[in-house]
């Protein structure tokens, strides 16, 4: 049975959803899984609640817990990465530092300043994390969770040519959305969806030959359904198709939305009528934040009624991990959409840099398909946000500064909003105050 290791395990929830999956999966359920984290505390917590899921179910699996990454991944078939680096002491500065310049961010974890910060701090850790399992578990493959997806994933991928998949759960989440909207059976709907991460389209979304987008154009015009999402809509009604992530994070990675604190709380916030959105603070500034902190007492409350049996155990949800490592075990295919190297996937974004495709996965691992083309508007919007990656991963790798300035120069939100010398000043601000989880040639000016 394979050895699956969680680097972060300390994040309660996911590691019990993901947990919960894998003891779902029958190829798996003897699995042996290992939890690691810095945070010994949370670490515990981890482990007691995998264990109650694994005599919950009465499942022959083993689950083991350390602070040591190297002994975590020794021998490992499948490594998930899960974790924040910087946790959210960093995550407070990524926002609050822009917001004091005026940039308002929603999410902050993968473009804006937030996201370049994010990918800065990271890299170095996956990186390390990819010379350990050169040594120690070199067939391994890696399953990345960690934001900022694009940048990250690239990088690896340059910089050790490691095989890897980036995973996320937009597309499947806004694919249930998107037929529940039309009123069609999900397991009915046919969709290809490309792109980037957070930024991919939906270019077909089909019932057998019937396309569904005439459908979608229908109750778009509805109020409460715009309520839900209005950015998204705004940006099919402008650009002509729904893009993969919600409005929250959706309006950050474009530069016309988020112009000012005025302006969000004006004339974007009242375009969220529908209480459902509440999970991203309504795209007020640092509402993913405010969840997050929220989050807190609450996963404590969930972490102690599952131990102490008093909530049902997860049912199996729709994220890739465990489907992946089913059917890598099994040989049985599936498709999913990952994130890995453009190598003549889509032809009209760069080579080399991350894209979000559909892949067939089966005994062979991970297999990417061609995509082609995106409809020219797409790519250019794409691109936008890949300019902003590329320098990511040029900081990242060679420890240049200048090009942690460029990157943020780029950045279509940072520039709607701030002149040059502004935004010197608050890069400046952000590698002092930083400094502590960034190489060293980054930190020291």
């Amino acid at each position: 049975m394979p050895k699956i290791t969680l680097i972060g395990a300390g994040s309660v929830v996911f590691t019990r959803n993901l947990c919960s999956d894998i003891l779902l999966t029958p190829a798996l359920q003897e699995s042996t899984i290992a939890l690691m984290d810095v945070d010994e505390k949370r670490l515990k917590q981890a482990l007691d609640l995998v264990q109650a899921l694994i005599a919950g179910r009465g499942l022959r699996a083993r689950v083991e817990a350390t602070t040591d990454r190297r002994e975590a991944i020794r021998g490992a078939d499948y490594v998930v990465t899960t974790f924040q680096q910087g946790g959210l002491e960093a995550y407070q500065l990524d926002i609050a530092t822009p917001q004091r310049y005026g940039i308002e961010q929603c999410v902050g974890d993968t473009l804006g300043p937030g996201g370049v910060f994010r990918a800065l701090r990271t890299i170095p850790v996956l990186l390390d994390l990819c010379r350990e399992l050169d040594e120690l578990a070199p067939e391994a493959l890696l399953l990345n969770y960690v934001n900022p997806m694009a940048a990250n994933c690239w990088a690896v991928s340059a910089a050790t040519g490691r095989p890897l998949v980036g995973l996320c759960h937009s597309v499947q989440g806004t694919s249930e959305m998107l037929a529940s909207w039309i009123g069609v059976p999900y397991q009915e709907v046919v969709y290809h969806c490309a792109g980037i991460n957070h930024q991919a389209f939906f270019l077909e979304f089909r019932r057998g030959q019937e396309d569904l987008y005439p459908l979608l154009w229908e109750v778009l015009e509805r109020d409460e359904i715009y309520a839900q999402e209005p950015v998204r809509i705004d940006l099919m009604k402008s650009f002509g198709y729904f893009v993969t992530e919600s409005s929250g994070h959706a309006s950050e990675y474009v530069p016309y939305f988020r112009k000012s604190a005025r302006m969000v709380e004006t004339e974007l916030v009242p375009r969220f009528k529908d209480p459902r959105n509440s999970w991203y603070g309504l795209g007020r500034t640092g509402g993913y934040l405010n969840h997050c902190l929220s989050r807190l007492a609450a996963a404590q409350d969930d972490y102690q009624e599952l131990i102490a049996g008093n909530k049902p155990l997860p049912l199996r949800s729709n994220e890739y991990g465990s489907y992946i490592m089913e059917a890598i075990e099994t040989n049985r295919p599936i498709r999913i959409n990952g994130n890995v190297p453009n190598r003549a996937l889509i032809t009209n974004l760069p080579v080399e840099c991350c894209v979000e495709v559909p892949c067939l996965v089966d005994g062979n691992g991970i297999q990417p398909t061609a995509v082609g083309a995106l409809p020219t508007q797409l790519a250019a919007l794409n691109r936008t946000n890949i300019n902003v990656q590329e320098l990511i991963v040029e900081a990242a790798l060679t420890g240049k500064r200048d090009a942690v300035f460029h990157a943020v120069m780029l950045d279509p939100l940072t520039a709607a909003v701030l002149t040059l010398p502004e935004i010197h000043a608050m890069v400046t601000e952000m590698l002092a105050e930083q400094a502590a989880w960034l190489p060293p040639k980054l930190a020291t000016p």
